[in-house]
């Protein structure tokens, strides 16, 4: 599950749909993100750790 891989709740990942900030694609009533897409946005909104 996304929310899992992101360590957000799953209202998170909906925030992140209705906002635009994640593209997604649904399919019979499944909601899909493409794996590029979610690659992007991790690659966008790393931070590094704060030690």
């Amino acid at each position: 599950m996304l929310s899992e891989l992101l360590g957000v709740s799953r209202r998170t990942t909906q925030d992140y749909r209705d906002r635009g900030i994640i593209p997604y694609y649904r399919l019979d009533g499944k909601i899909l993100y493409a794996e590029e897409d979610i690659e992007i946005f991790l690659q966008s909104h790393y931070r590094p750790k704060f030690d």
